[in-house]
């Protein structure tokens, strides 16, 4: 059996989650050992699925740019330890409690580029990266699994490593938002693709991007398979059609003068007069 379906990037972020719990070495994970989850929104998905809370985002891409959150107390995390049922907050001691991660221990984070190789990358906008920034080396170095939950609207037509050469916070001399750092993260990347051909036993394949009215930046898949496994695969993704309708949340950003704007290089947001995109001119 075929089937047509779109994927909104809501709907894409909560069937890579699902598939992420499917597995068999998150299962054990979170059965003998630990789990990071470092903040992002598909990462938050992953949580909330997880029966955890939902993670704070703090760096985001939006209409205006590499933006941070919005300044305020926050209460949720941007990162969390799940280690026996416990859930604890890392902000503080990211670096030190990914020191503290073993073989078969999961680290699950997101992405803002992936490349047609299977590489991905993730934009750093604070110097050494912030706390998390701190810590990604130690990441790649543990010997624990790594999982890159990364939705195909990441995609870039270059390679991830001509990608980071260009960015960088000092060497960028304007920019909408912070000027941001691009970092190479080597893991096993998770797509919407992977997930449903795992969750459902069938071929997915993309026959176009794009759309508009909400579905900007969404991925139209042809589904191939057993009639049984295919017609599961559209009932999925129409209950989590369903759930995002009706559980969208707004993103709140900085502003000018925000506490980021200290550490933020190149915001011409920062720099302009009455929050217009003007020309900075030194």
């Amino acid at each position: 059996m075929k089937a047509q379906i779109t994927l909104t990037v809501p709907v894409a972020k909560n069937m890579i989650a699902a598939a992420i719990l499917h597995r068999k070495d998150f299962r054990q994970a979170r059965k003998n050992g630990k789990i990071l989850f470092k903040g992002g929104t598909t990462v938050s998905a992953v949580a909330v699925k997880a029966g955890l809370p939902a993670l704070r985002i703090s760096g985001r891409i939006s209409p205006r740019g590499a933006k941070s959150g919005e300044d305020g107390p926050y209460k949720a995390a941007h990162s969390l330890l799940l280690y026996k049922e416990t859930v604890v907050s890392v902000d503080d001691d990211f670096p030190a409690q990914v020191a503290w991660l073993e073989a078969g221990d999961i680290v699950v984070i997101g992405a803002n580029a992936l490349d047609t190789d299977g590489f991905a990358g993730i934009l750093l906008g604070s110097p050494l990266g912030g706390m998390p920034g701190q810590g990604f080396s130690g990441i790649m170095s543990q010997g624990c699994k790594v999982i890159v939950a990364c939705g195909l609207e990441k995609l870039i037509p270059g390679k991830i490593s001509a990608a980071c050469c260009s960015a960088g916070m000092n060497g960028t001399d304007w920019s909408m938002g912070m000027s941001c750092g691009l970092v190479p993260i080597a893991g096993e990347v998770v797509t919407e693709q992977k997930a449903m051909e795992e969750l459902f036993q069938i071929k997915a394949v993309p026959i176009a991007a794009g759309g508009v009215c909400g579905a900007e930046g969404a991925t139209s898949w042809i589904l191939d398979g057993e009639e049984a496994n295919v017609r599961q695969a559209v009932q999925a993704v129409i209950s989590e059609i369903k759930q995002a309708e009706a559980s969208r949340v707004e993103l709140a950003e900085c502003h000018k003068g925000s506490m980021g704007c200290a550490r933020h290089k190149n915001c011409a947001w920062c720099r302009s007069k009455g929050g217009e995109l003007s020309w900075y001119e030194k």
